[in-house]
């Protein structure tokens, strides 16, 4: 195998060596002129959902019983690109890594609560510069943010927060306007999406950015939908029984792992509550067929106006989501059901339909492959790379062998230790930092379901070695070597108020 260090440095040739010294983020908020590259604008659609974990689509076969056939379609009609990840598997920071492309410790939104700190551009920004119409629909949940409009999008319809499955208010470009008799958020967010299409000004490309508050908890499906799947049931991960067996002792895995199984995020007492594991999927699920139907009323509706072959098409998860494995729930870990999320392109013009690549992608990659197929300029402050290349054939382009994690300790959630992570093709390391436990080192191709810990064994003792040096060379050559910290006030009455500072 290459030596990981090696691997490392082609990372830093690759991507990281235009960053400069002092470039985390924009200096300030005023978007530099934009520099076009010799191509025609293409028009982009970035559909984005949240907590859709990788393989909880009709086509991969995951869950037998599961239908979505928009989803399918994009796949066999575009890419379906399995191993894509995100930087850090939570809701707020992995949004800002796509609209920043930088990494968590880089726009320093941490968590869920950690504020915008005011410098950030966003990656639409640069669109908009370039002459683009821009929209906005959907969950925005940049940190403390609320629904105001956000720089970058010449339209925008948000809610604050999490938002709510029925009966929203939406903040119109600026005005809130609150919804009645059952609305359903995914259906009023596509539906004004479309509107939005149909009336743009025909003259200027455009980039539509809908941002799907589905399929996170607590899981709530359409009302067509609901009981749908009443009585399914999955098949339980084989790592599902062994932190109430004890064995993963045997297994060496950490204790946190174990005691988290009776926590909020833990299958025995999931979201502090008595439903069991197969009811909660059967609502995700459900929930998930309003999102499908969403993609083909888009896609319907772009083929109709003879939009279909010329526009890309992207559909994403803000992170993934555990269903049992390791007797866990929901996301925060580095395990690959909350780390991968679905990735789908779609381009005929670009590239035909069918593919599968099986290179590594990474959430920060959105907007250097918006930016490249708008014709402008990739800031120098981005460390991603486009993924077109992938799609196209192009064996001369840059692609990653390694990718790098991140997750900070939250004080709301405190099951989950800060977590550091690097995933090759064979291997994946697991450094936690401020806990008293042992670190996790697993071989993807021989334990896909990561269930033996290797970081004991003496034979790969120089791989561990070489991966937990990458991954501080990683983060000190991004400037994040160090942790954000968060001022938490107790009051008398026992309520926690939380303040970000950086």
């Amino acid at each position: 195998m290459k030596s990981l260090r090696t691997l490392f440095f082609t990372f830093c040739c690759l991507v990281l060596c235009g960053n400069r010294a002092n470039a985390n983020y924009v200096s300030d908020t005023v978007v530099s002129p934009v520099k076009k590259v010799e191509k025609k604008p293409r028009n982009v659609i970035f559909i984005l959902t949240d907590d859709h974990r990788y393989d909880y689509m009709g086509f991969t076969g995951k869950v037998p019983w599961l239908e979505t056939p928009n989803m399918d379609k994009l796949a066999s009609e575009g890419a379906y690109l399995p191993n894509a990840f995100v930087t850090t598997s939570l809701c707020s920071p992995s949004r800002a890594s796509i609209l920043t492309g930088q990494f968590s410790h880089s726009h320093t939104i941490v968590d869920n609560q950690a504020p915008d700190p005011g410098n950030l551009v966003y990656f639409p920004q640069y669109l908009e510069k370039a002459g683009y119409q821009t929209s906005f629909f959907g969950k925005w949940h940049m940190g403390d943010h609320g629904d105001e409009p956000q720089p970058g999008f010449t339209h925008w319809e948000s809610f604050p927060g999490q938002g709510v499955y029925y009966n929203p208010t939406l903040n119109i470009n600026g005005k809130r306007v609150a919804y009645k008799d059952s609305t359903y958020i995914t259906d009023l967010l596509t539906e004004h999406a479309v509107d939005w299409l149909d009336n743009r000004d025909k003259d200027k490309p455009f980039f539509m950015y809908l941002s799907h508050k589905a399929v996170h908890a607590a899981f709530k499906p359409a009302k067509r939908h609901k009981g749908k799947y009443k009585g399914k049931r999955i098949d339980l991960p084989s790592t599902y029984d062994q932190t109430k067996t004890g064995e993963y002792r045997d297994l060496n895995w950490p204790q946190w792992v174990a005691d988290q199984r009776v926590s909020w995020h833990g299958v025995d007492y999931m979201y502090h509550g008595n439903d069991g594991i197969y009811d909660k999927v059967v609502d995700y699920c459900e929930t998930l067929l309003g999102v499908d139907e969403s993609v083909g009323t888009i896609m319907e509706y772009l083929k109709k106006e003879g939009l279909d072959e010329s526009t890309l098409v992207i559909y994403m998860g803000d992170n993934g989501f555990s269903w049992g494995e390791h007797g866990l729930i929901d996301k925060r870990h580095f395990y690959e059901e909350s780390v991968k999320v679905p990735l789908l392109v779609r381009c005929p013009e670009l590239f035909e339909g069918g593919k599968k690549p099986e290179q590594m992608v990474q959430n920060i990659d959105i907007g250097p492959t918006i930016l490249a197929e708008a014709g402008v300029k990739q800031p120098d402050n981005m460390p991603g790379v486009s993924f077109i290349p992938i799609l196209t054939g192009d064996t001369n382009a840059p692609s990653r062998k390694e990718v790098f994690y991140e997750y900070y300790w939250e004080y709301d959630f405190p099951m989950t230790p800060t977590v550091f992570g690097m995933r090759t093709d064979q291997y994946k390391y697991i450094k936690y930092q401020g806990i008293w436990d042992r670190n996790e080192l697993y071989d993807l191709q021989n334990d896909p379901d990561e269930m033996y810990n290797l970081i004991a064994d003496p034979d790969k003792q120089e791989i561990a070695k070489e991966m937990s040096t990458a991954i501080y060379d990683w983060l000190e050559s991004t400037n994040g070597m160090q942790i954000p910290l968060k001022r938490t006030i107790k009051y008398s009455t026992g309520d926690f108020k939380h303040k970000n500072e950086f």
